[in-house]
């Protein structure tokens, strides 16, 4: 097994972020707020159409993104993970009236986007930490934001996080013999559309239900070695 590092950085940096958020982030004026999560969009857009464009099959990419989507839909994920995040939620007990909500959602949002999914995929197979520490910038940035509004409940939300990234870059790791460079290619750049998807709902574009894309990750990989 290797050190998940790059989830580690991740957990730290939503608990640094936390930190500031509850220390000073209640003091940052509405419009730099704005600017922030604007340009997290921007970015999230920028980084999302890279690694979709590196795809060598664009059927592939179109085919896995529509069964997946359809999967997602059927099997209703978005709606599961809403449940169980009022499911935990009810169960937080804290002073702070925010926590578990501050909890639940930060997070959803720090382990539902695609960067979690990629990111722990690279470093588990190639060690490659770079999509993971360019997580942890965002959703340390994110969580000052988070931390302000719902309290520390967002800095605790870093240790399922942990957790959750750890299994997901043990699992890739373990798997690594059975998988190809070329697939992990195509599943990259499935995950880019995802990462795309994502950043046109923090710009507020479009609302794309990402969650109930996330099957679309692993349905590229049977799809793969039925053209290859």
């Amino acid at each position: 097994m290797i050190l998940p590092i790059g989830s580690i950085v991740n957990a730290l940096a939503i608990v640094l972020g936390s930190l500031i958020g509850l220390g000073f982030g209640a003091f940052l004026p509405e419009v730099i707020r704005k600017i922030i999560f604007q340009m997290i969009g921007l970015f999230t857009l920028v980084l999302g159409t890279k690694m979709a464009m590196e795809s060598n099959n664009l059927l592939l990419l179109l085919l896995s993104l529509i069964i997946g989507a359809i999967i997602g839909e059927i099997i209703h994920i978005e709606k599961r993970l809403e449940r169980l995040s009022n499911r935990i939620k009810a169960k937080f007990k804290s002073k702070n009236e925010l926590f578990s909500e501050g909890l639940i959602t930060a997070f959803l949002l720090y382990c539902i986007g695609s960067l979690t999914f990629v990111g722990a995929i690279e470093e588990g197979i190639h060690q490659d930490r770079t999509l993971l520490y360019t997580k942890s910038m965002m959703d340390g940035i994110t969580s000052i934001l988070l931390a302000s509004t719902f309290g520390s409940g967002v800095l605790f939300s870093a240790i399922p996080l942990l957790l959750f990234q750890t299994l997901l870059t043990w699992g890739a790791y373990s798997f690594e013999p059975y998988l190809q460079e070329a697939m992990i290619t195509e599943i990259s750049a499935v995950g880019g559309v995802l990462i795309l998807a994502l950043g046109l709902n923090i710009l507020k574009i479009q609302k794309i239900k990402v969650s109930n894309l996330l099957p679309a990750i692993l349905i590229v990989i049977p799809l793969y070695h039925y053209f290859f």
